[in-house]
């Protein structure tokens, strides 16, 4: 069969450093399965300069991990530490922590996906250029909703996703700053916030009412933008279903025929004030846990794990017990012996290795130093082999209690298949999931000058969320979960005011340092997906931790138990371009990876130490082969 050898490197337009290796043969326009490598080209070592840190510290560190959903990896920290403390915020400190980030990480961050680093794949320079016959469709279609949106075609919504100049573009860049806006009322700044603290958020309330009026402002214009992008997009992939789409760049599938990705997993997001205030008020971290575990089934977007097609557990603690991580194929060294010196390894031993609620970690079915609060980072450069080590990330396994072990994906999609899968609603009504597969928001009556007037009327969106993912219904997840996060401000905003009016407006209780060895995991969701974070931590010290990004699993690389879900979803992809073999540029592999929307380390510092001096500090690495 005729092939030719694809490397591209890097993918632009994702935050990081990102690479993608293929072989396609030329005939069946598709990848050679084997052949398929996605690598990560830099080392981030927060694990390692976290080390010895007051545990208080790691969200305003932690949120360094990255420059555009910081505060993601902030609140999994404080989480973290929540619990490793003991002690939870008040309902107004939860209700704040919700504003805050729905804006900051989710509204502005999914505005910025859509329409500036996906958006551009699907424009009409790209689209006319590289599938012409599929731009003339496009010129020939009318909108279904151009009645609020006002682009007669698809093709006029390709010509808006043009950069620079393309009005959806444009737009983009425009109410992406009122979503920042909106968080930095609360968090201080973006992307690193100042406010985050164990057990609350120092944000100053002395004039709440005017805080709160200020992020209504900006809601209300971002619900109006909503609306109109919603229906935009809606569209464009409507039409992309339409034209048999919709199976290219399939990653999760219930069938094990069609993927090694057989499972989806959400932490869920959005704490229940009311219930998140009741879990920590100077409690054990095993108590503390515990209450975690019921208080995550209450959240806005609730928690779950699919596997082949079916929810299988609502559980946090189920979650974070299923998590295995090991390094066959990344530069990193096995930490099996090196972990059983740990003072903490001693204290899960002490335990058989289960969690308070009596969990085996790992289930049993694998050895439990392979779980992350027992991982130990030891960085191992070496040059890069196709056939042995290749990427700067480490394998992230799902392992379940019926001895399944598979690669996962987590993201918009995973998030709302699970959301989908279990009734849930707000406080206000605007969003309802009724178990049965679909999701329904209403977004109330908003307008903003910068919009058609068509855009301001009430409306309610239904999804019903499809059993398999792939590049477009990745992208369709992105656009309606942005629907849902306009819901979910709404509803704590409105949870907001009803405070301040009952002067409840206590936000953070004080938080004290156990002497002894606790333990903490943090699970929230980032707009790509779920970030987790391992905390332990002695007389306010820390002593280890452990940080997955939504893109550690996502992107690890292969193993016995199969491709996760970046390479396994260019493995499903067809090469759709118009031209010769020769001159294929990788459009559907990078539309494919950047679904995803990866986010590798955006900063990466190495220590080069000689006993206890630091010799070298290097700021920023980045290698396709090996660090000297």
């Amino acid at each position: 069969m005729p092939t030719r050898e694809m490397l591209i490197d890097p993918i632009t337009r994702i935050e990081g450093h990102l690479g993608l290796r293929v072989i396609v043969d030329t005939e069946a326009r598709k990848p050679v399965k084997d052949s398929v490598r996605s690598f990560v080209t830099m080392f981030r070592g927060f694990e390692v300069f976290d080390l010895g840190r007051p545990p208080e510290d790691l969200p305003h560190i932690n949120s360094r991990i990255c420059g555009v959903c910081g505060a993601s990896h902030a609140n999994a920290s404080v989480i973290a530490v929540d619990m490793a403390y003991g002690v939870s915020p008040y309902r107004m400190g939860v209700t704040l922590r919700n504003m805050a980030f729905a804006m900051t990480d989710h509204i502005y961050d999914h505005t910025i996906i859509l329409n500036m680093l996906e958006g551009p794949d699907y424009s009409s320079a790209v689209v006319a250029f590289m599938t012409p016959s599929v731009y003339d469709q496009a010129k020939k279609t009318l909108a279904e909703h151009r009645d609020i949106h006002g682009f007669t075609t698809i093709a006029e919504i390709m010509d808006a996703l043009t950069p620079i100049t393309g009005k959806l573009w444009q737009l983009a860049a425009k109410f992406q700053r009122y979503a920042r806006e909106a968080g930095v009322l609360i968090y201080g700044r973006h992307s690193h916030p100042s406010t985050l603290i164990p057990g609350g958020i120092s944000t100053d309330l002395s004039n709440a009412e005017y805080l709160v009026t200020g992020y209504i402002f900006r809601l209300t214009k971002l619900t109006a933008w909503t609306k109109y992008m919603y229906t935009a997009w809606y569209d464009l992939l409507k039409f992309y279903e339409d034209l048999g789409y919709a199976e290219n760049g399939i990653s999760y599938h219930p069938d094990p025929a069609k993927s090694t990705v057989l499972a989806v997993a959400s932490s869920g997001i959005f704490d229940d004030p009311e219930t998140y205030e009741s879990v920590g008020d100077y409690v054990e971290w095993e108590e503390f846990y515990k209450k975690m575990d019921e208080n995550a089934k209450k959240r806005m977007i609730k928690p779950g794990i699919v596997l082949k097609g079916n929810l299988v557990t609502t559980s946090y603690a189920d979650y974070n017990a299923s998590i295995m991580e090991h390094t066959e194929r990344a530069f990193f060294k096995d930490w099996k012996d090196k972990a059983k010196e740990l003072p903490w390894y001693g204290e899960l031993e002490a335990r058989n290795f289960r969690d308070p609620l009596g969990n085996e970690l790992l289930w049993g079915k694998y050895d439990p130093v392979y779980h992350p609060w027992i991982k130990v980072t030891i960085p191992e450069p070496s040059a890069r082999d196709w056939a042995g080590k290749y990427s700067w990330v480490t394998h992230i396994r799902l392992v379940w209690k019926d001895g399944t072990i598979t690669p996962f994906e987590v993201g918009p999609y995973a998030r709302l298949l699970v959301a989908s899968k279990q009734p849930g609603s707000d406080y206000i009504g605007l969003y309802k999931s009724d178990g049965n597969g679909t999701l329904r928001v209403t977004l109330p009556r908003a307008c903003t000058d910068e919009l058609p007037a068509s855009v301001c009327e009430e409306m309610t969106f239904e999804w019903k969320v499809p059993e398999f993912s792939s590049t477009l219904y990745r992208l369709w997840a992105r656009a309606f979960n942005l629907v849902i996060d306009i819901a979910v401000a709404w509803n704590n905003a409105t949870k907001a005011l009803e405070y301040v009016k009952a002067g409840t407006v206590k936000t953070s209780r004080p938080w004290k340092t156990p002497n002894k060895i606790t333990f903490g995991v943090g699970f929230t969701e980032a707009p790509r997906g779920t970030v987790r974070h391992w905390v332990v931590q002695k007389a306010g010290r820390t002593l280890n931790i452990q940080i997955h990004a939504p893109s550690t699993g996502n992107v690890s690389p292969q193993d016995k138990w199969g491709y996760s879900p970046f390479e396994q979803s260019v493995i499903n992809t067809i090469v759709t371009e118009e031209t010769k073999p020769e001159e294929w540029t990788g459009l559907d592999f990078v539309r494919s990876i950047r679904s995803f929307d990866p986010c590798l380390a955006c900063a990466a510092h190495i220590q080069f130490m000689k006993g206890e001096k630091l010799i070298k500090k290097v700021k920023k690495v980045i290698t396709t082969a090996h660090y000297c």
